[in-house]
């Protein structure tokens, strides 16, 4: 037995799997200690990029401290003109140029990198009273260069001393102070702020915790199904091998017709004909390794009937040995090391059925837990790959990746360990 933990701990991919897969595994058990909030509590409304948010409230109460930066008009400037503005700037620029062919717009765009350049071109030739005689295409209009103008003052507004009157405190103890584009406040100090990694979902729900208990729901479904799908796998395949006959006839004709329909359509017809009332977790796993099970029974069978008539068996036959002593001692640790095997690529299996169905909104109820599929199916109905909240589902495609490679490499890494074909 030691002998080969340290040839199966001694196969790279199968260490590599394992490393993965306890991390993710780690992960899901350590998590909820540090974060003990519910997983599906709303946080806000909407997708909520990744970031750190802090009260608005709060901060304007909290202590202020001087702070000198640098760059802080510079950045001021920047966030204060978004792509709209500045296609405006481009858009006016180009105006004029066609209309007097003195301004150069060479690699100019709207990127941060050229912010400066564009700001700089804006400077040298935009002038309100030239604006207003010339009437430059797209800019003729009175509403068009009251815009032009109000974009000027933005860009060209002293930021030197700028300063904001905000009211601080509560009832009679309120009152009116001045904030300088100096006074800054410690993110420690404020009462309310909170970091958010990978952001909210649709329903404001952050989607780091979400994404937590949905991976360790979705391991659950994926042990209890690979479970069930193997045990019966080892079963019919081990009567259906050894004992023959009709037996094995009447377990290889069920098995046939789970054969001719094809897996997930079965999955599918079984799992709708429940009803969404019944669909928690433990019957979707339970569906699941129900209609997973017939290739692992043909696998074992046929290892058993190459075994059946060893020496060993027909001994333990002539012994008068019970038929399940037989199955258990004499056949069943020959194939230990493939029902090892099989069970782990039906835990992986269990797991990207279930995805399967939640994407097709077949999965457990949305009011009780989550799980990966579930976040998928979530992020594609409210159109995260098409408003660009990939928060929403690209770390869920991940860890089902992560997770699915992880059990294949440690699969493989066994194979190798166990198959003398495969062996260097």
């Amino acid at each position: 037995m030691k002998n080969t933990l340290r040839n199966v701990f001694h196969s790279p991919r199968f260490l590599l799997g394992f490393v993965i897969f306890m991390a993710i595994l780690l992960t899901v058990l350590i998590y909820p200690y540090f974060v003990t909030r519910d997983p599906l509590l709303s946080l806000g409304k909407g997708f909520l990029s990744p970031g750190t948010y802090v009260s608005v409230y709060d901060a304007n109460n909290a202590t202020a401290y001087r702070v000198d930066l640098p760059e802080a008009d510079a950045k001021r400037l920047e966030a204060s003109l978004p792509a709209s503005d500045r296609v405006t700037m481009i858009e006016f620029l180009t105006a004029k140029s066609e209309a007097k062919g003195d301004v150069d717009l060479t690699g100019i765009d709207v990127s941060d990198e050229n912010l400066d350049a564009l700001i700089e071109l804006w400077r040298s030739h935009y002038d309100e009273q030239d604006v207003r005689k010339s009437k430059y295409p797209g800019f003729s209009t009175m509403a068009q260069r009251n815009g032009l103008k109000r974009l000027d003052r933005k860009i060209n507004g002293s930021s030197a001393g700028l300063v904001m009157t905000v009211t601080r405190g509560e009832g009679e103890d309120a009152g009116t102070v001045t904030v300088n584009g100096t006074d800054y406040v410690k993110v420690s100090e404020v009462s309310n702020a909170i970091t958010l990694p990978l952001g909210t979902d649709n329903f404001g729900r952050d989607t780091l915790t979400e994404l937590v208990k949905a991976t360790g729901v979705s391991l659950i479904i994926g042990l209890i199904a690979g479970t069930v799908a193997t045990l019966l796998g080892l079963t019919v395949g081990l009567l259906a091998g050894y004992v023959g006959g009709w037996l094995d006839d009447t377990l290889m004709f069920i098995a046939n017709l789970f054969t001719v329909i094809p897996g997930f359509v079965l999955l599918i017809l079984i799992y709708f004909s429940i009803g969404q009332a019944a669909r928690g977790v433990t019957t979707c796993a339970l569906v699941i390794g129900c209609t997973s099970w017939v290739w692992t029974a043909r696998s074992v069978r046929s290892q058993v009937i190459s075994l059946r008539n060893r020496d060993h068996v027909n001994l333990s036959k002539l012994s008068g040995h019970s038929l399940f002593r037989i199955i258990t001692t004499d056949i069943l640790p020959y194939i230990a090391s493939y029902v090892v095997m099989a069970f782990i690529l039906q835990v992986s299996s269990g797991i990207l059925a279930e995805a399967q169905l939640s994407l097709l909104g077949l999965g457990p109820r949305t009011t009780d837990v989550p799980t990966l599929g579930l976040m998928m199916n979530w992020a594609m109905l409210y159109s995260a790959h098409t408003n660009g909240s990939w928060w929403a589902y690209f770390p869920v495609i991940l860890t089902i990746t992560l997770i699915s490679f992880s059990l294949n490499l440690m699969n493989t890494g066994l194979d190798q360990v166990f198959n003398p074909t495969l062996r260097d």
